[in-house]
């Protein structure tokens, strides 16, 4: 009766110490005499003690910081970057059976893309055209790391660290493109008011006593300081208006005998 006695409580020991819980974010990987067996689902599952063993794989989503690296471009210029890399593990099996640690493979095969990445491209594309290189990076990882049973679902190009007398000429670029923009709107606009002018011209040209109410709108424009010193311009049009017409001597004595008859 005692041996039946110690023999249930062993059993309820055994039993006990067999259960094993996963989690509903993990899956477990369960051997029996040291071979794969199946994936345990969440919840209680049996393992028997030194029979059977286990091991636990989180498939949550992961962030791992990819650490700076040094890169050169294809035009020969040296960066730091660094990225963060989003995965997670969608065959538990995979991740246990194919590779010794998967977190460390990940990142390792995260900064040899990287870089290597960054060396197909020039300066220019890697700082203007960030995410399609990053979308390149998680192509090739993500192809990479299928046999593993690893999904990478996004990688971000963090931060591009240009060395000192790079960010120098760069400004220097950027200062010559808007000091040529700034000419070019000035020139723009000195043809394009040139163009009313000679506009302007024509009309008042064409238009009698135009230029005369000009000349007069704006002396009346400046009249209201009474600090200003005017010097009126005569208008070409006022000096025309008297062409033919100066007094000559026998005018002068035509205008004189009519004075004399009137009296």
């Amino acid at each position: 009766m005692n041996f039946i006695i110690i023999l249930l409580i062993i059993l309820v020991v055994i039993i006990l110490a067999s259960i094993k819980q996963i989690d509903q974010y993990e899956r477990g990987v369960k051997f029996t005499f040291g071979k794969f067996t199946k994936i345990m689902n969440p919840g209680w599952n049996i393992v028997l003690p030194i029979l059977q063993g286990y091991r636990k794989v989180d498939i949550r989503t992961k962030a791992v910081d990819v650490p700076e690296q040094d890169a050169i471009t294809k035009d020969n210029v040296s960066v730091r970057i660094n990225a963060v890399i989003y995965y997670k593990v969608f065959d538990a099996s995979k991740a246990v059976l194919e590779v010794e640690n998967f977190y460390y493979a990940v990142g390792q095969l995260a900064q040899t893309t990287m870089r290597n990445a960054v060396g197909s491209v020039s300066l220019d594309e890697l700082l203007s055209e960030r995410e399609k290189i990053s979308g390149e990076i998680c192509k090739i990882i993500d192809k990479a790391t299928d046999p593993w049973g690893i999904e990478v679902e996004n990688v971000e190009l963090k931060d591009i660290a240009l060395p000192e007398e790079m960010k120098r000429v760069i400004a220097r670029v950027a200062e010559a493109e808007r000091e040529k923009e700034a000419v070019i709107t000035k020139a723009e606009g000195e043809v394009e008011a040139s163009q009313n002018l000679a506009k302007a011209a024509s009309l008042m040209a064409s238009t009698p006593g135009a230029m005369h109410l000009r000349t007069l709108s704006t002396l009346s424009d400046i009249s209201s300081d009474q600090s200003n010193t005017i010097i009126f311009a005569l208008p070409v049009e006022v000096l025309k208006s008297f062409e033919g017409k100066a007094l000559t001597s026998e005018k002068i004595e035509d205008i004189v005998k009519k004075i004399e008859k009137k009296k």
